[in-house]
């Protein structure tokens, strides 16, 4: 009895640590995607109104993240730039992680001749630097939001590809689908009935994990010139934008970095706070 209390206290402790964690991260996200949602409303100017005749100024009862390198106000640009760097992120980690699972799914259902296209095809993609096929597709294609949105999937289905496959491949052994496979289920009742289903939870984390990396990619293509065009603007194009104000400690410059930071680390804790809860009912339940 003396032994077990401290360990319960610690599980106790641990347990309420991550699920603060996952709190955190979610009131983050949750913030940034309702201020992405209602931009339009809660902006107090338009999103190219030059709204004062100071450059770079400082933060102030008008202006409460200061302006920019055209006096434009920043709080409204970083809640309409919200839109594109969660929108767009969003629409990529949704098609990567959406063609990875089926994929994966697939070449696990299969098996053979298709497995092994499939695998070789994913392991050439993963294999070329990912910021280095992003530049090379938008200075081919240009950097419409399409083309950004497309490139950003390519990198990243490779390796929602492997976590899918993996997952799949494990599951793909287990006796409910050894049955269903008796029984003369296709092959595709069987990804859609039996594997998928089973792999949902560790796919979301991945998903999370995707997210990030894919705002953090979109961004640094905006810092470069290459991701949204004027007179759209990203948070990464609001740090380049205003990259001069950086000597003057200008808010311009320092608020979007800030906002890509908090969302990251936003989502890891909240991707930290669920995954930690489904290992916790794992070892609970066995």
């Amino acid at each position: 009895m003396s032994e077990a209390a401290p360990a319960l206290h610690r599980r106790l402790r641990r347990r309420g640590r991550n699920a603060g964690a996952g709190l955190v991260g979610a009131a983050i996200v949750g913030l940034w995607m309702f201020a992405a949602l209602a931009a339009p409303l809660l902006a107090p100017h338009g999103e190219a109104a030059i709204v004062s005749n100071t450059v770079f100024g400082p933060m102030s009862g008008r202006f409460p993240l200061g302006t920019d390198y055209l006096g434009r106000d920043v709080l409204s640009l970083i809640l309409y730039g919200a839109r594109y760097t969660i929108g767009l992120a969003l629409a990529a980690t949704a098609l990567a992680a959406g063609s990875g699972v089926v994929l994966g799914s697939l070449a696990a259902a299969s098996g053979g001749t298709l497995d092994a296209v499939l695998s070789r095809a994913m392991d050439t993609l993963i294999s070329l630097p990912g910021l280095m096929f992003a530049l090379v597709m938008v200075a081919a294609l240009g950097s419409s939001v399409p083309v950004l949105i497309a490139t950003a999937a390519v990198i990243y289905t490779p390796g929602a590809f492997r976590i899918a496959r993996s997952l799949a491949v494990d599951i793909n052994a287990m006796d409910f689908v050894v049955v269903a496979r008796a029984r003369g289920e296709k092959t595709h009742t069987i990804m859609f009935e039996e594997i998928l289903p089973n792999m949902v939870l560790p796919v979301l984390t991945d998903f999370g994990l995707r997210f990030v990396f894919i705002v953090l990619l979109l961004s640094s293509l905006s810092f470069l010139g290459l991701g949204i065009q004027p007179p759209a603007a990203d948070w990464g194009s609001l740090v380049r934008e205003n990259i001069q104000g950086l000597g003057y400690g200008a808010p311009a410059v320092i608020m979007p970095a800030v906002a890509i930071a908090t969302l990251t680390i936003g989502v890891n804790l909240l991707i930290d706070g669920f995954a930690g809860g489904r290992r916790r009912e794992f070892a609970d339940g066995h």
